[in-house]
């Protein structure tokens, strides 16, 4: 439970040899504390806390195994346990000879606190079984080095060491370190106390973009945190309360960062404008989406089919519902809000589910292209008189791209790091064995085997697709400059990502696919015939399918080009 040693530094140029006093404690399998006198103040342990423990790991046999300090001391004699007190405080006397003399003192009176204590406490015997025992985490110094970053305002690479932190949380919650939900928790109370929030409030000032940007990432990890499949319920009521009280705070930003007034949107003057009543809306925090999530659960029996096994499918099932379960190849649907949909995959992700994640991930991106089949022949059906008109009210008020809770983005990482994901969850398994409707093993043998992809389908396909989808979507222009520029922004890192993908002939064939989906779809798509006049605009995305497209069909490059043109 307990361990000891001294490592050395060896000499530099520029350093002497320092050798360090190093004590670690252990309980159930976790370091619960450390100490070391290298003096070095860090989140993370120092270089001689991991050497030493290294050591014991490597060599076992090396380090010598005592009994708890009590069991020796029960052992010793009268004069033997005189001798043993008496070399402690001579070898030590500075340090303990002051508290030495204390405890002589309690001991020896009668009434003192410590004579009413049957027994003594003993560092090296371990903790009680009802202790609460968890990695070590110094919280103290999480609080300082976040309030140091904070209080640099974005120079000397602070942002860039805030999104480190973030990276750690997310890598604590892969591992199922119950910390990562402590440590997101001591952040956001530094970020909550934030001085300059106020500040800017009442200067009437907006705050950077890349603070903001620190923000949007902050409710994304909430939103994971409360989404974790295995949970507890006191926890997530725990989790509750916090973002609530975070929430009702009066500086909170809000999740459109539209907390000043910045520049007015020209249309807002329209009577019949997209946003003509939005300023009634009362405005979302960064917390608010992770409150929702509170609400959410893994109980439906389908979503455990999905995300339980590859051959989940039903081969008879007609694909005639507007809610159908199935689509025409008998592959599972996932009828659910998009981004929440998406934000349950990111949760499986960074809870260390990437096989789940993937298996949901492709069971949203079926339900987005049924959709989509569905919305063309929704507007064929009805074009004349939509053409008749001139105009439509139809339009997706939240757009995909640029949304919060990046859905497009966060399929897309899914699918192309499925490979990956495969070989390192080869050996996880989500079990939702508490529920009482998981996949049987009789039933996984009824199935047929299912592949999760189609003839000549890949996963990097898939992806391709889904961000096309995605970035051609008919969306209203979001309220407020900031969320605003974070749509141009989300469709440039998609767009980069894409340019990456070297097309082949499969990938060129989804390409027409959805070029001709998108002049023919109409106000469901971001080019077609009639669009809602506060329609984001899809120039950016145009010039990228007419470079894409040219070498491979020239004609339809230009009539995507054309289109967007007007």
């Amino acid at each position: 439970f307990h361990l000891s040693g001294t490592v050395t530094d060896p000499a530099t140029p520029s350093s002497p040899e320092l050798v360090c006093s190093v004590s670690v404690s252990f309980d159930r399998c976790k370091i619960t504390a450390v100490t070391c006198t290298c003096g070095n103040k860090d989140i993370f342990y120092c270089a001689h806390v991991v050497a030493l423990s290294l050591y014991r790991v490597r060599k076992p046999e090396q380090v010598k195994l005592h009994l708890p300090i009590s069991e020796t001391l029960f052992q010793m004699s009268r004069d033997q346990l005189q001798k043993f007190v008496q070399y402690l405080i001579s070898v030590h006397h500075t340090e303990v000879l002051p508290t030495a003399q204390k405890l002589a003192d309690e001991i020896l009176s009668q009434n003192s606190e410590i004579n009413q204590v049957h027994g003594a406490p003993d560092p090296t015997a371990g903790a009680s079984v009802d202790d609460e025992n968890c990695w070590h985490l110094d919280e103290e110094q999480v609080q300082e080095q976040v309030k140091l970053f904070l209080s640099q305002g974005g120079y000397h690479g602070s942002g860039k060491q805030l999104n480190l932190l973030f990276s750690k949380v997310r890598e604590m919650l892969k591992m199922r370190d119950s910390n990562g939900a402590r440590m997101l928790t001591l952040i956001t109370e530094q970020f909550m106390a934030d001085p300059r929030l106020a500040l800017w409030r009442q200067q009437g000032t907006t705050m950077t973009d890349k603070y903001r940007q620190l923000w949007d990432e902050l409710g994304a990890l909430w939103m994971c945190i409360v989404l974790n499949p295995h949970c507890k319920p006191e926890q997530k009521s725990s989790w509750l309360r916090q973002l609530r009280r975070w929430n009702s705070v009066d500086v909170c930003p809000w999740e459109d960062g539209n907390h000043v007034n910045e520049l007015p949107n020209l249309t807002h003057s329209l009577p019949q404008g997209a946003h003509g009543n939005q300023e009634m809306r009362p405005h979302r925090t960064v917390f608010t989406r992770a409150i929702e999530a509170c609400d959410l659960h893994w109980q439906d029996r389908h979503l455990q089919h999905i995300i339980a096994s590859d051959l989940y499918a039903n081969y008879c099932y007609h694909d005639n519902q507007e809610g159908s379960l199935f689509d025409s190849r008998g592959w599972p649907l996932w009828h659910e809000h998009v981004p929440t949909a998406c934000a349950r995959v990111d949760a499986l992700r960074s809870h260390g589910y990437p096989r789940e994640a993937l298996r949901l991930a492709i069971a949203v991106v079926n339900t987005l292209r049924r959709q989509q089949q569905r919305q063309l022949e929704h507007f064929r059906r009805h074009k004349k008189e939509l053409l008749h008109k001139g105009h439509t009210s139809i339009t997706n008020m939240e757009g995909w791209v640029g949304h919060p809770l990046d859905p497009i983005g966060t399929l897309f990482s899914t699918l192309t790091e499925s490979g990956r994901a495969g070989e390192e969850g080869s050996n996880t398994c989500l079990d939702l064995s508490d529920c009482s409707s998981v996949v049987s093993r009789a039933d996984l043998q009824r199935m047929p085997v299912q592949r999760l992809l189609g003839d000549g389908e890949s996963y990097m396909a898939l992806a391709v697709e889904t961000a096309l989808i995605g970035l051609g979507q008919q969306r209203v222009m979001p309220d407020g400059l900031y969320a605003q520029e974070k749509v141009c922004r989300n469709e440039e890192q998609l767009l980069a990502k894409l340019q990456e993908v070297e097309l082949d002939d499969s990938l060129v064939k989804i390409f027409r696919k959805q070029a001709v989906f998108l002049l023919e779809a109409g106000p469901y798509s971001g080019l077609g015939e009639i669009v809602h006049r506060e329609s984001v605009p899809m120039h950016t995305f145009a010039r990228y399918l007419f470079t894409s497209l040219l070498p491979h069909d020239a004609e339809l490059a230009y009539k995507i080009a054309l289109r967007a043109m007007r």
